[in-house]
């Protein structure tokens, strides 16, 4: 067996009404929080309240979009004079990845360019991130337990990370009730960013027996989940697709995803658009891309293949035919084509090149050319 390894947070903590637990957890790190938080701050007030019943101040700070480098600068020349002891994200992945990334730069003695990936320098950090406590509200990027955050950098037109093992949190607490009511086109595009993250991770060609043990058996499940939240609201689905959005992040997080996240990060930099909803229109083609591809009687192919057995009977159509399938439904339950969210076709090509020197396209299971990329794209 090659010999692998497992990065996680210090400790997990999953089910319905693990929440009452935050406020007492994240006091023991500390008398000084800072906690960011959603667009709407009443969303937070239990929590600020709780806190407070602890103990604890707390300077709440929202993240109203996918965070980029001005919103990081700003919210980090807040942060520093507060001198927090810990910090707490409550929400969805552009809430936890701008926590994440506050906890790493508020002892940091320099700016976030120092440490940014591809745009930045790159450098490791010099001082430990402060502790950081994860709780989502959304089921998704799995962000709670990677140790990456991601940023915008319009100047660029680029996505990056930074990165470090000691961003991991040290509770990642997933109560899927909270998650309870989020919108139908946010679950949508979540959900496919979650079923996403257990397909790639399976498919990789870093995968590991860790990884495959968690996202094999989560496949059928989080695409049923999702189908079933199309139709309504329905509590066993959110913690369904809650489990695959937790078990889709640690297995990116220790094997690797692919093209779908590789284009991702370029096409959310020169659009803005969600990276959900984005990752979600790109599985299929990309999907049958990797098909196309891979060569008979490859582990590659064998995998992919699974893959589509897996996606036929949970959508009712031949394993041949599930990329389309999938397609199909995408298209059916409302999320926007690429076109639709920004991309123009005087991109495609741009983006494709740029794509090719991600980390996540290194673990895409075959080779693509920039072509078939830019096919895949045109597709979604």
């Amino acid at each position: 067996m090659t010999p692998f390894g497992i990065a996680a947070p210090g400790r997990i903590l999953f089910g319905r009404g693990e929440a009452r637990r935050a406020a007492g957890l994240i006091a023991g790190f500390g008398r000084r929080v800072l906690l960011v938080h959603g667009r709407d701050p009443a969303r937070a007030d239990w929590l600020v309240a709780a806190l407070g019943a602890e103990g604890v101040e707390v300077l709440a700070v929202p993240c109203p979009c996918e965070p980029d480098l001005a919103l990081l600068e700003e919210t980090l020349a807040r942060a520093r004079p507060f001198a927090p002891e810990a910090v707490a994200g409550l929400g969805g992945g552009a809430a936890l990845d701008l926590a994440k990334a506050l906890a790493a730069l508020v002892p940091a003695p320099d700016g976030p360019m120092e440490h940014l990936e591809v745009v930045g320098r790159g450098r490791p950090l010099v001082a430990p991130p402060l502790p950081f406590v994860a709780l989502p509200t959304t089921s998704g990027t799995g962000s709670e337990v990677t140790k990456n955050a991601v940023i915008g950098v319009p100047e660029h037109r680029r996505k990056v990370s930074l990165r470090d093992d000691r961003m991991l949190a040290r509770i990642a607490l997933v109560d899927p009730a909270l998650t309870d009511g989020c919108p139908r086109t946010v679950t949508l595009a979540s959900g496919l960013d979650a079923v996403t993250q257990v397909i790639e991770p399976f498919v990789s060609a870093r995968a590991t027996p860790f990884t495959d043990a968690i996202t094999r058996p989560a496949i059928a499940e989080g695409m049923g989940a999702l189908m079933r939240l199309m139709k309504g609201e329905d509590a066993t689905a959110r913690d369904g697709i809650a489990w695959v959005s937790l078990c889709g992040g640690l297995a990116l997080a220790n094997g690797g995803l692919g093209a779908v996240h590789g284009l991702a990060g370029v096409i959310g930099g020169v659009t803005g658009a969600a990276h959900g909803a984005i990752c979600g229109t790109l599985l299929a083609p990309v999907l049958r891309a990797n098909l196309t591809a891979s060569a008979p009687g490859s582990t590659a192919r064998a995998r992919l293949a699974e893959v589509c057995a897996v996606l036929g009977r949970t959508l009712a159509a031949p394993p041949a035919e599930a990329p389309e399938a999938l397609a199909a439904w995408v298209r059916k339950a409302g999320l926007p084509r690429l076109a639709d969210l920004g991309l123009q076709a005087r991109d495609l090509a741009r983006v494709a090149d740029a794509s090719l020197a991600s980390s996540s396209m290194k673990g895409n299971p075959v080779g693509l050319s920039p072509s078939a990329l830019v096919a895949a794209m045109r597709q979604g």
